[in-house]
């Protein structure tokens, strides 16, 4: 088995939707970026590749490759996940927290948890999504963006 820890954090910013885990969250503001900026995603994403040892995103998805302009994250995931796949891995779990002050993702985290299940082909148990405050202390809490971390233990395929 083999354990990476992801992390990612975008500004907070109007005229852009908010996605989280892949969906959409109705919210006044949507985090910047050049991707659609989904950090729940993104984090998930390194995690995987640190645990391949494959460096992380900017290095596979460089914010200069205007090929990955607004692209959706799910399929960036997708392609780190086949990536997984050729290597010998599957997913063993996922941990996740979300910090931000608002929204509230309560009512959101079964369809992320869904949604990056189905991606990732594994069994939605195996993934955990958790948001969090910050008491409005740091960024977060000021509203001025929003930060995960992600933990994911890969499992060898074997035949």
């Amino acid at each position: 088995m083999r354990i990476g820890i992801g992390y990612d954090v975008h500004k907070l910013v109007e005229n852009r939707r908010l996605i989280l885990g892949g969906i959409e969250i109705d919210y006044h503001l949507g985090l910047l970026g050049h991707s659609d900026a989904d950090v729940c995603i993104h984090a998930i994403m390194d995690a995987i590749l640190g645990a391949l040892a494959l460096g992380d995103i900017g290095k596979l998805f460089p914010d200069n490759d205007m090929k990955y302009k607004d692209i959706d994250s799910k399929v960036l995931l997708k392609k780190v996940h086949n990536i997984m796949i050729e290597k010998g891995y599957k997913i063993g779990n996922i941990d996740t927290v979300i910090t931000a002050q608002e929204p509230k993702l309560a009512p959101y985290i079964d369809n992320m948890r869904k949604t990056i299940s189905e991606i990732l082909n594994t069994e939605i148990t195996n993934i955990s999504i958790k948001a969090t405050t910050t008491e409005k202390l740091g960024f977060e809490g000021r509203g001025e963006g929003i930060s995960t971390y992600a933990l994911v233990l890969l499992d060898k395929i074997v035949d």
